[in-house]
């Protein structure tokens, strides 16, 4: 068990939070103000942090994080395919949950705090899901 956790935590996992801070400062400014400012809603407003976000995901964490220049089979379409699942999976969970949880809070308190939670939960799901899947190392 201790191996498993030192491999998931190690440079690697460094790499990743440091390209993740960048992807996160410029996708949450982007979801937080189409949702706050311009009221273009939860969905797009969520959508368009990580269109903007995956693509300099993919850049940086396929040559600085998981030095993937050569990965086999297609690395950029397992790549989209995972985004798009873990974006679904994220905040399909999220939103119902924070629905649930802060029924007696107004639509935008819930729908602020459903894309923290969802930006959590993707987060958690995008590392493991880049690291094993879309830049996985040949055997």
């Amino acid at each position: 068990m201790r191996e498993i956790i030192h491999s998931l935590f190690d440079k690697t996992f460094l790499r990743y939070f440091l390209v993740g801070l960048v992807n996160t400062a410029i996708g949450c400014a982007v979801m937080f103000i189409f949702y706050n400012v311009f009221h273009l809603g939860y969905w797009f407003s969520t959508a368009s942090n990580y269109v903007v976000g995956s693509i300099s995901s993919y850049l940086l964490n396929r040559r600085f994080t998981f030095h993937a220049e050569k990965c086999p089979g297609h690395p950029f379409f397992r790549f989209v395919l995972h985004i798009a699942l873990c974006y679904f999976v994220a905040y399909g969970v999220a939103k119902p949950l924070a629905l649930l949880l802060l029924s007696g809070a107004g639509k935008t308190v819930q729908e602020n705090i459903a894309m923290v939670v969802g930006m959590g939960l993707f987060i958690c799901l995008n590392y493991l899901g880049q690291r094993f899947f879309v830049f996985r190392k040949k055997a």
